[in-house]
């Protein structure tokens, strides 16, 4: 397509992911005080406190957790709209290729924001333990939600990116080969990804966010020179299987 209409697709993907987000925030306001008492349990239990710094922190904390909850619904839909803006118009079999590694990652978003709350207390009884005696641990609202939210969220990406490179791998866009040759601006690319959506402000954070992606990048670029190189023995093979044939319908031909 030309670049007015890749930009006119974009559109109408961020248009139908931003209406579908709203819809489950709206829906979410509903459930967001059992999720917030989750929330404040999760410092109780660690020994701190929670303190809300001003009058509005309260509205201020229901509209953030609404729409982390709104995103966190969405996502089937949000990782959908993604994948089909990245490729377009597939044939039927790599249509269905496709809709299964969707569907396999939709509940590993989902794992990853499950694995990033059970992340949370064992980080906060590490933090409260360099606390000195007679300190206390009072943690602002404000401070800790997206502490929270970009900690799941991020783990949870941190999920779906090896599984859309395998994806796009399969079905022929990503070759292994590219990817060994700009490893360098993926490490780059993940760097700055762990920067923004690290927890803390300090290189501690920013190094554990990283770690595990470098591991998953790794272990998904290895699944794709595997899966190259089956498809190029298999192709060897074809090619060999063709060339023989042709051999032999050239003698018969000849009488």
């Amino acid at each position: 397509m030309p670049l007015k209409a890749h930009l006119k697709e974009a559109r109408n993907r961020l248009f139908v992911s931003l209406g579908v987000v709203l819809v489950t925030t709206v829906a979410a306001v509903f459930f967001y005080k059992p999720v917030l008492g989750l929330i404040v349990a999760l410092v109780e239990d660690a020994g701190g406190d929670i303190n809300y710094q001003t009058a509005i922190s309260p509205l201020d904390i229901a509209i953030k957790v609404s729409l982390w909850l709104g995103i966190i619904a969405a996502s089937p839909v949000l990782l959908y709209q993604v994948w089909a803006f990245i490729v377009p118009g597939l044939q039927k079999r790599e249509r269905r290729i496709s809709l299964a590694f969707i569907a396999a990652t939709i509940p590993l978003f989902l794992g990853g924001v499950v694995l990033g709350v059970l992340v949370i207390p064992h980080a906060l009884r590490f933090f409260f333990g360099l606390t000195p005696d007679g300190g206390l641990n009072i943690v602002n609202i404000t401070d800790f939600l997206p502490f929270v939210t970009r900690l799941t969220l991020a783990f949870g990406v941190a999920m779906v990116i090896p599984v859309m490179m395998v994806g796009l791998n399969v079905i022929g866009i990503l070759p292994a080969r590219s990817i060994l040759k700009h490893w360098r601006i993926i490490v780059f690319l993940i760097a700055v990804f762990s920067a923004i959506a690290a927890p803390g402000g300090d290189a501690m954070s920013m190094l554990v966010m990283a770690g595990p992606m470098l591991i998953l990048f790794a272990a998904a670029t290895g699944l794709c020179y595997i899966f190259d190189r089956r498809k190029a023995k298999r192709a060897a093979k074809t090619d060999v299987s063709q060339a023989s044939e042709i051999e032999v319908s050239r003698p018969l031909e000849e009488l």
